[in-house]
């Protein structure tokens, strides 16, 4: 998938000035391992909705639509971490050194994806994905119910939708976020080739047309 290989671009050139060598080396780890889904899902809304926005005369990614994509996949890939050291936490099992590591990617990641959205239309959706993360993840520690951390794939496929409509000059409708939302089903995410339905491009074009809405992201501890 093509969009999946220039989401791992776009998100390994955002880190690649990052020192010490082992702490960029953690970080590339994290994005090599991980589904590029949410990065991708931004590439195909602008594609949907403006596809003018999203590639040059030449066929190329337009670099406005690779920082989106990679500040949406840094942020995903920072929370998914931080969720996993939360989960196994490996000071715990003696390897205090491979956590403090961990820990300083995860904030690496996060710091870099919004340094790439704050001053585009998904930053204020970009903060209420972390934040919305934060709440879920206390309460998810407080009731002992870890399903309320896995909200953190709808959470960013809903960021997803938003860099990308917006990027394409287009609302983001509650019908579009719905549909974001409900592709999540669970975590973490399959590869991005096998994550979206042939039909995607389609249907986001269909929901987008429904321009109405804010940028901002729900969380189960909203509600």
């Amino acid at each position: 998938m093509e969009e999946a290989a220039a989401v791992r671009r776009a998100a390994l050139d955002a880190v690649g000035d990052v020192e010490p060598e082992p702490l960029r080396e953690r970080i590339e780890t994290q994005l090599g391992e991980g589904s590029m889904a949410p990065g991708a899902l931004t590439i195909l809304t602008v594609r949907a909705l403006d596809a003018a926005s999203a590639d040059g005369h030449d066929g190329t990614l337009l670099e406005p639509v690779a920082e989106r994509a990679a500040g949406v996949q840094l942020i995903y890939d920072g929370l998914r971490l931080t969720r996993q050291l939360a989960d196994d936490e490996p000071w715990l099992s003696g390897n205090k050194d491979d956590g403090d590591l961990a820990v300083l990617a995860a904030d690496v990641l996060v710091a870099r994806g919004f340094y790439l959205l704050a001053r585009t239309e998904a930053a204020d959706a970009a903060v209420s994905t972390v934040r919305a993360f934060g709440r879920d993840q206390t309460v998810s520690r407080e009731t002992g119910d870890p399903a309320l951390a896995r909200n953190l794939e709808a959470n960013v496929l809903e960021l997803a939708v938003v860099a990308g409509a917006t990027l394409a000059d287009s609302g983001v409708s509650p019908r579009l976020r719905e549909f974001a939302s409900d592709m999540a089903n669970g975590s973490p995410f399959p590869d991005a080739e096998s994550f979206f339905p042939e039909t995607v491009t389609d249907t986001i074009g269909r929901l987008g047309t429904d321009a109405t809405g804010g940028a901002g992201v729900t969380t189960s501890a909203d509600q």
